[in-house]
């Protein structure tokens, strides 16, 4: 439990959302949004508070990095090229508060992503930044962080007809794409497929990340994934409040359509925000009532791989000849096999959630705990941004290109959404648009 990347994830995430509970961390430096000088986004007494935050995030996931390897020498090399992938992030964080490209979708991440593929690509990855390219590290951690933003009692506030919305179409989008991607386009790599159809119908970059570690894909098929989730979502974000005002569809309808199709979080809010207050926030809760299932869509794809792992050769007789025949046969898994595939981060996720939903909301007030997850988030935030450049540096448009197998992966994604697309208009309406059940 001391050795693995998945536990060191729990760890660090459960000691940063301590020190945020018990004040020790008040404040995460924050970037201001700006129009036309870059000067406003970075002003100079921001300037110290990053620089503590790069020391600390640098200290405690070198520590974890180093235990890991069990090699002081590779705490020394992480330590090496952190500070690039740190001043990386804190450039997408300023790329990302410019207004304009903002509003279109380019967020910080996308910017994160967007800067480490052109550095791989045109000038290559040095080998001392390597080890500091810690993607899942840095991911998993903050996925354990953003538990304590999933506080039941608003992710319930909407009741069955949120439920109804986030819950039901989500299996059917998982169900539907992953045989399409195996069957129809006939995919070799099922971890691929998995991953894909978990990003694209669950909530985007969290479920890639859980699948992928659940069914064992490789870290470029979960880079793949992501990829492919930025670029449709900022395509989303633009396009569907511009439908949801076109047809004249009522803000809760139009915030659910959103909240329920659109993979990032952040997104979501943009785009429902596009289309009114009652969207945005409708929007919002859908999209947390979704984050609440990647627990459970990484234990079911850990237990269908391990099912299909568990295909063993036999030998039987032709019934005509009587001739022996070799044949396949399916033992049943064990629960430690489950286990052991089970990424561990998901168990820090939902923990997270709960003690904050059910334990500090009761002892410390929900004003209190509001300010705690204001925090939290915002160190959720940095992670993640610190995880996409790497990414980006991780990945070579060359290495992709292999694994888009004629284009079936972004046939997948684009027929994926367009399935979700339509069911969740179909669940909006029926749950939202007063047809058939009062609101």
């Amino acid at each position: 439990m001391f050795r693995t990347e998945d536990w060191w994830t729990v760890w660090l995430g459960t000691l940063l959302i301590v020190l945020a509970a018990t004040g020790v961390i008040q404040t995460v430096p924050r970037l201001q949004g700006w129009t036309t000088s870059i000067r406003d986004a970075l002003p100079l007494d921001l300037v110290p508070g990053l620089l503590i935050l790069g020391v600390f995030l640098a200290a405690i996931t070198s520590i974890a990095y180093g235990v890991i390897k069990r090699s002081s020498a590779e705490t020394g090399r992480f330590l090496i090229g952190f500070p690039v992938i740190f001043v990386l992030a804190v450039l997408a964080y300023v790329l990302g508060n410019q207004a304009t490209l903002k509003l279109y979708g380019f967020s910080d991440v996308i910017w994160a992503l967007i800067l480490g593929l052109l550095i791989s690509n045109i000038f290559g990855k040095p080998k001392w930044l390597v080890p500091s390219l810690q993607t899942e590290l840095f991911i998993k951690t903050g996925l354990v962080v953003m538990g304590a933003e999933l506080l039941f009692n608003r992710v319930l506030t909407l009741g069955y007809y949120g439920l109804g919305v986030a819950w039901t179409v989500p299996p059917l989008g998982l169900l539907f794409m992953y045989q399409y991607g195996v069957r129809r386009l006939k995919m070799q790599d099922k971890s691929l497929v998995a991953t894909i159809a978990a990003c694209t119908s669950v909530c985007g970059v969290s479920a890639a990340v859980a699948t992928g570690a659940a069914t064992k894909a490789r870290k470029e098929e979960i880079s793949m994934a992501v990829s492919i989730s930025l670029i449709f979502t900022a395509i989303g974000m633009i396009i569907q409040p511009l439908i949801i005002k076109w047809f004249g569809l009522s803000e809760a309808v139009g915030g659910a359509w959103i909240g329920g199709t659109i993979d990032s979080t952040g997104a979501v809010v943009v785009a429902g925000s596009m289309v009114g207050e009652t969207a945005m926030e409708v929007a919002a809760v859908i999209k947390m009532l979704q984050n609440l299932l990647i627990g459970a869509v990484a234990f079911v794809f850990a237990w269908v791989f391990v099912r299909q792992e568990g295909v063993v050769p036999a030998v039987d007789n032709e019934p005509e000849t009587g001739a022996e025949i070799e044949i396949s046969t399916k033992r049943r898994p064990k629960v430690s096999e489950i286990w052991t595939r089970m990424p561990k981060f998901v168990f820090g996720f939902v923990l997270a959630s709960l003690v904050f939903s059910f334990v500090l909301i009761p002892w410390l007030g929900q004003e209190r705990v509001d300010g705690i997850v204001s925090v939290t988030k915002n160190l959720k935030n940095w992670l993640f941004t610190l995880a996409f450049v790497s990414i980006g540096l991780d990945s070579r448009f060359s290495d992709m290109a292999k694994m888009y197998h004629g284009g079936k992966p972004v046939k997948l994604y684009i027929v994926g959404q367009t399935f979700n697309l339509v069911a969740t208009m179909i669940a909006a309406l029926l749950c939202f648009g007063g047809y058939f059940f009062p609101i």
